[in-house]
């Protein structure tokens, strides 16, 4: 596994929880440099100063903050160090609140705790516990000598602390465009939620893939195989405009015969996978339930069925006889 990041102890009341901090998410995107176009040479960037024109190292360099009125300060890491922080090394844990009521809009980065002793006890009895009661506690974690409010909670029996975004760091928006904005109609409504169901599924991250990064990956591929040229590939089709899905209950109506193949598709699939067709198991089971396991069974239930065939055939016969004779006797009296 990586190296930890940080190292430190939970603050559970007077418990004390030893952990190891780790990222808990990496990115996948390709890494590119910048090069001159004309000859591939690799770009290089100097910190120069503005005001002498020379290069500056990196341990010269400060922070300044600029007023919206102009005017520059300069801060050491000496004036950083003087403000008010969380202990560098403990994560107090400031209340336990329902997990449904944080939005996700304010989950930040995420980072699993390894418990730091040798008996792990206390790690365990917190995770269970936020198990238990369903709770997420809110908690103070000082990273890099900026402190974040973060969420404590567990995810496969491991704790994990998530940064959470201050309140003033979302952004608070109302769009001109839905003030006048007609409702949707009933219709739309319940072929909406129609499509919603026959496209609700659980949640499998692993169903998905970053197609933009493994289409990239292959044609970086295919242009090394190629001696550097970047072969031609064909356009992708438009996306529907506008114009095509102004009639929202046809869009909708669209949308749902195409989910429908799609989930036939997938049925179709799934049984050429597993190699039982649809009416082969359905034969199957008809045998299975009508013939039994003996041969001997079958035989009795096949002789029981002509048997039956006989007797139906018999008591048709009967019934037929005085229909005959009725119709015999009825010209003399209609003669009469």
């Amino acid at each position: 596994m990586a190296r930890a990041i940080w190292k430190g102890s939970i603050a559970f009341g007077l418990v004390n929880v030893p952990v190891k901090a780790y990222t808990a998410t990496e990115d996948h995107d390709i890494r590119f440099h910048q090069v001159h176009a004309k000859d591939g040479g690799r770009i290089k960037y100097q910190r120069v100063c503005t005001v002498d024109g020379e290069p500056v190292d990196y341990v010269d360099i400060a922070k300044a903050y600029e007023s919206p009125e102009g005017e520059t300060v300069i801060l050491s890491d000496e004036d950083f160090a003087r403000l008010p922080s969380a202990e560098k090394h403990e994560i107090p844990v400031l209340q336990f609140v329902p997990s449904e009521q944080i939005d996700p809009i304010f989950y930040d980065k995420s980072y699993y705790l390894e418990p730091d002793s040798n008996t792990p006890k206390a790690y365990l009895l917190l995770a269970k516990t936020l198990e238990r009661i369903d709770r997420t506690a809110l908690v103070h974690f000082t990273l890099r000598q900026k402190t974040r409010l973060a969420a404590l909670r567990v995810r496969e029996g491991m704790l994990v602390v998530q940064t959470l975004l201050w309140p003033d760091e979302v952004r608070a928006i109302e769009f001109e465009s839905l003030q006048d904005a007609a409702e949707p109609r009933p219709q739309e409504i319940t072929m909406a939620e129609t499509l919603v169901e026959s496209m609700s599924d659980d949640f499998d991250p692993s169903q998905f893939t970053d197609e933009y990064q493994v289409e990239l990956q292959k044609m970086l591929d295919e242009a090394i195989e190629s001696g550097g040229a970047v072969p031609e590939r064909a356009e992708p089709a438009p996306a529907a405009t506008d114009a095509e899905v102004v009639d929202l209950v046809a869009a909708l109506q669209r949308s749902l015969e195409a989910s429908g193949r799609r989930a036939a598709g997938s049925a179709g699939t799934a049984e050429k996978k597993a190699g039982t067709p649809a009416k082969k198991s359905g034969r199957a089971a008809a045998k299975k339930s009508s013939g039994g396991s003996s041969g001997k069974t079958a035989h009795k239930s096949t002789a029981s069925k002509s048997a039956a065939a006989k007797s139906t055939a018999a008591k048709s016969t009967a019934k037929k006889a005085p229909a005959k004779k009725t119709a015999q006797k009825a010209p003399t009296r209609k003669g009469a």
